[in-house]
């Protein structure tokens, strides 16, 4: 499983990448507000940092302006994956977007019909919003097993990206029903290394030492 980092906060992404977890990058508008930096100048920053796939988004809503800005952004380095809305216009853009060689991350998914579309428009990566469906009482990680036995189904060539990451719970499910990609928070990211018996098992460990009177440097 791929691990991209969902947020533009560089120093964030800089120190997951130094250990080695960060395989790509999603951004969106919110994404940027949150960081407070213009979108092509913090979007370089991040792909000249990272070596996989970094996900900038379009914002307009027309497929002529969607292909308008995604070129523009595509520009930005050669591992930006352009991300577009999955809407008609959104798969126009996706298709024209992938005829010319460009990777295609396609956003707000939330059903198997909608994923089937985005594989035939050619889409690098599908993003199925895991939490946004909870939130609406629905189980958000079924979308994902759906989509993984129909992709397998027809050998669909697109990577599914499980997006709105909450929990590390999250995680695991994906990986356990086989998402190519999640893409989470770096603090959902790092709290995988938490567990209270760790903790406990650590803090026991320390006490034991402590009385040894022992020293290793």
């Amino acid at each position: 499983m791929k691990f991209f980092v969902d947020t533009a906060d560089v120093a964030a992404i800089k120190e997951l990448n130094d250990l080695g977890m960060v395989d790509g990058v999603t951004t969106n508008p919110s994404l940027i507000l949150k960081a407070g930096r213009d979108i092509i100048e913090v979007t370089k920053e991040i792909c000249d940092m990272v070596s996989g796939p970094v996900s900038a988004e379009v914002v307009a809503t027309e497929a002529k302006a969607m292909i308008a800005e995604g070129m523009k952004l595509a520009k930005i380095a050669p591992n930006i994956a352009i991300k577009v809305p999955l809407t008609w216009d959104g798969l126009t853009a996706c298709k024209a977007f992938a005829s010319e060689g460009h990777m295609v991350n396609v956003t707000l998914c939330f059903s198997p019909a909608q994923a089937i579309l985005a594989a035939k428009a050619g889409a690098s990566f599908i993003s199925p919003f895991i939490g946004r469906l909870d939130d609406i009482h629905l189980e958000g990680v079924n979308l994902i097993e759906d989509i993984r036995i129909i992709y397998d189904n027809y050998d669909f060539k697109t990577q599914i990206l499980a997006a709105s990451i909450r929990t590390v719970n999250h995680i695991v499910d994906c990986a356990k029903i086989g998402a190519d990609v999640i893409t989470a928070p770096p603090a959902v990211i790092k709290s995988m290394a938490q567990h209270v018996l760790t903790d406990k098992g650590l803090e026991i460990f320390l006490k034991d030492w402590a009385k040894t009177g022992q020293k290793i440097l």
